[in-house]
């Protein structure tokens, strides 16, 4: 394994990251999200592991485990490290008010501010609002809204770049289309089992904005198989997702390629993607993570994955 990542601009931002991100949200032991628990121990060492590794980025969010539990670990490395390494892009994301569902202006502000405290850092390159979905887009938008908050931010120089996270495609898309995003984050809408998300990335790269990639894997099935994670995107879809997950496993087996590193590929190699986010859980995902990104896959797999794919009317929009 000769443990290299592609560095690649995150559009036009003017900030360089490698094609694959490591993803935190695991890192706050949510097990009801993802069936396990995860100590801070093991947490922090994953962290620490990242800042050895290939990986020069870092997404993380306000509201990822109770009081920050994310943040709160991420930044018990970065002090055990003795600072952030120069060379590291962190990113994180505001949240509502996790009591009241307060998301508006103030909430930003105090969310960011949470944030900065829990990491130990002075700023963070790259804010998002997170899972904007959870308001009406009015309320969004408005003049003393959460997206107001955020370009303020920017322009005082707190932050470089702003951008937003989050999973409907049709929300996102009204969201770009303000003008005021740098970056544009997505999950499970653009993996093997569901490119939903595809024209939205497309057309942001058009307009040169940072395309990120979450959750290739579709919440686990194509990372440890639909027979042991038998939902997608973190709920019960149409039998038909799964036989398409167990039929692409067949593929991948036959060509000595695990099934995992198709996944993974398959966003790498998407010419309008900067940076592909997954979940690390343990140190020994890093490792693993990056000789997937490296194994080779065959074209001939490629035709076939692409032949297995679900029709579009079960994709998550």
């Amino acid at each position: 394994m000769s443990g290299q990542l592609p560095t690649r601009k995150l559009g036009s931002t003017g900030i360089d990251v490698t094609a694959l991100c490591v993803g935190t949200s695991p890192l706050a032991s949510m097990a009801r999200l993802y069936g396990y628990e995860v100590d801070e121990r093991r947490a922090i060492d994953t962290i620490l592991k990242a800042f050895d590794s290939p990986f020069r980025f870092i997404d993380t969010s306000n509201g990822y485990g109770e009081n920050g539990t994310a943040e709160r670990r991420i930044g018990a490395a970065i002090r055990e490290r003795g600072g952030l390494p120069d060379d590291v892009v962190l990113a994180t994301k505001v949240d509502p008010d996790p009591v009241t569902g307060d998301f508006s202006g103030e909430r930003v502000r105090v969310s960011y501010a949470e944030s900065l405290d829990r990491l130990g850092v002075a700023r963070v390159p790259l804010l998002y609002i997170h899972d904007p979905e959870r308001i009406p887009f009015e309320q969004g938008v408005a003049d003393d809204g959460p997206v107001a908050a955020l370009v303020r931010l920017r322009e005082a120089g707190l932050v470089d770049r702003i951008g937003v996270a989050g999973g409907p495609v049709g929300l996102l898309e009204r969201y770009l289309d303000t003008g005021v995003f740098d970056v544009l984050l997505s999950h499970n809408r653009y993996t093997l089992l569901d490119q939903s998300a595809r024209q939205l990335y497309e057309s942001a790269a058009a307009r040169g904005i940072g395309v990120v990639n979450a959750a290739p894997y579709g919440g686990g099935m194509l990372a440890k198989g639909p027979a042991v994670q038998s939902s997608y995107a973190y709920g019960k879809r149409d039998d038909a997702i799964a036989r398409a997950a167990a039929a692409m496993q067949d593929a991948c087996n036959r060509f000595d390629v695990p099934l995992a590193a198709a996944a993974l590929q398959f966003s790498m190699r998407a010419p309008f993607i900067d940076a592909t986010v997954i979940g690390m859980s343990s140190p020994q995902r890093i490792d693993e993570t990056v000789s997937y990104a490296e194994h080779e896959v065959p074209v001939e797999l490629w035709d076939e994955l692409e032949q297995l794919a679900p029709p579009r009317e079960l994709w998550l929009r």
